[in-house]
């Protein structure tokens, strides 16, 4: 089988599944409530590893079947702690998604591309990465695909359901398989206690949860795509520590008590280039929303050391997506250290232990109604609406499988949908850069890469050290 487009082919040479090494007890793991607030939805996650120079303990060069044979084994040590992803998304008898957990295991593709890793594009992944080196999940949990590049290099992808995994806990795992593959002991084991995030009885919640959240029977039937629609691609941009230092002094205004993030910096920018890129009448009423995902791992455990321990290595969702809703007009107008004093406003109240104790209840008090984050489902009608997410956990320099960091790792988000996604992670060649992974329409992508050239250099392999990758 063979997929070509771009400038390369790449051709499957092997598909199988990978189960857990180990028998296990087939049970139903319910999803938490939090999980619940997710719609089917499959990320990517890919690595790039330059050809491997030799083995650590001085033997032969590490062949391309051998690396294979590594990763299997890895995986299906690692499938055995972390069994939700070899399990299956199935309906209850109330409709809700739940996971069999049945060690059907995961689609594991072996597959050859005719390109040197030097040459890849990877600042437009949707040239490069995406239906090539990124595995389409057709059964189960997660799927992964080793592919074998021209100059000896190698990329590891996965995709996985959104519904069963947040990044965090994506990231526990693929540390965890890495760790496997060294015969190192795990740094973290997953834990599965859905209690952790049970309702309180009675449950309570603020009302602006009903501003943030929605069931799905009331959002109007999506809009099939049109000619002329400006649709989303997917770029890969790099951010130099220094810009990001400057971007942070004009975010933080001279009356502010304390610095604003390089986060809320970066993110007050990108909201002020979004609405600068809007081609639309009635710019003083149309609004432009912008959302950050908040992980509440650390906000339900405030104050309570035993459940921060237990929060930690919590495997599942457990975000929320607050977010801010400013007139075009004044998103425009407006000095950057408003708007990024607007961004640390909207993100007070949901940083906050009672927001996601309010959240979780919110989703028990419209069960078996599913729902879904409102800044998803905003029409282009209302005026443009994308969502910041902090890769800055992002541990791609500890996905060492034995022969080396990855020359580059990234997120990836398949185009769909109508709001944008944009993820900054930590580049992985200078200490202080970001890697920024941008999910936008085409419109807006034009306008800042022509007016914010100076700060979103696109992402290659100049930048990368890649030229003598072969």
């Amino acid at each position: 089988m063979s997929s070509s487009g771009g400038e390369f082919m790449v051709t499957v040479r092997r598909k199988e599944v990978v189960a857990a090494m180990l028998p296990m007890q087939e049970h139903w793991l319910p999803l938490s409530n939090l999980d619940l607030l997710l719609p089917p939805l499959d990320i990517g996650v890919f690595f790039c590893y330059k050809k491997p120079r030799g083995s650590a303990s001085g033997g032969d060069d590490f062949t391309f079947g051998s690396m294979v044979r590594v990763l299997k084994e890895a995986m299906a040590q690692a499938l055995v702690p972390y069994y939700a992803f070899a399990g299956e998304v199935l309906s209850n008898s109330l409709g809700e998604a739940e996971l069999l957990c049945n060690n059907r295991g995961v689609g594991f593709l072996e597959a050859y591309a005719d390109v040197k890793l030097q040459d890849l594009n990877l600042y437009n992944p949707d040239e490069s990465i995406e239906g090539k080196l990124v595995p389409k999940k057709k059964h189960g949990v997660l799927s992964v695909q080793v592919t074998e590049l021209k100059c000896g290099g190698v990329v590891v992808a996965c995709t996985f359901d959104h519904r069963i995994a947040d990044a965090y806990s994506a990231n526990m795992f693929l540390v965890s398989w890495a760790e496997m593959a060294q015969s190192k002991p795990l740094s973290v084991l997953p834990s599965f206690r859905r209690s952790l995030l049970n309702p309180r009885r009675p449950g309570s919640y603020d009302p602006s949860l009903d501003d943030m959240y929605v069931p799905m029977s009331a959002l109007p039937p999506p809009k099939a795509p049109q000619p002329g629609d400006d649709l989303l691609i997917n770029r890969l941009y790099y951010v130099t520590a220094e810009q990001l230092s400057l971007l942070q002094s004009l975010a933080t205004s001279k009356s502010s008590s304390c610095k604003r993030t390089k986060l809320e910096s970066l993110s007050a920018f990108l909201w002020k280039m979004v609405a600068k890129s809007a081609v639309m009448e009635d710019a003083n009423q149309k609004i432009c929303k912008m959302g950050t995902v908040v992980d509440g791992r650390k906000r339900l455990s405030s104050g309570d050391e035993v459940k921060a321990a237990m929060m930690a290595s919590y495997f599942g969702n457990v975000l929320s997506i607050p977010f801010g809703k400013k007139t075009i007009n004044e998103l425009k107008e407006k000095p950057l250290s408003w708007v990024a004093d607007a961004v640390h406003e909207y993100l007070e109240g949901a940083v906050a232990k009672e927001h996601f104790l309010g959240l979780i209840d919110w989703v028990e008090a419209h069960r078996p109604e599913p729902a879904l984050a409102k800044i998803y489902s905003s029409g282009s009608h209302d005026g443009p609406a994308f969502v910041v997410s902090s890769g800055q956990r992002f541990p791609a320099s500890r996905v060492d499988f034995g022969w080396g960091t990855p020359a580059l790792g990234s997120y990836h988000f398949p185009c769909g949908g109508e709001a944008g996604y944009v993820m900054p992670m930590p580049s992985p060649v200078r200490d202080g850069d970001w890697a920024v992974y941008m999910h936008l329409s085409v419109r807006q992508i034009e306008w800042i890469e022509t007016e914010a050239a100076h700060i979103f250099r696109p992402l290659n392999s100049e930048y990368l050290n890649l030229s003598n990758s072969d």
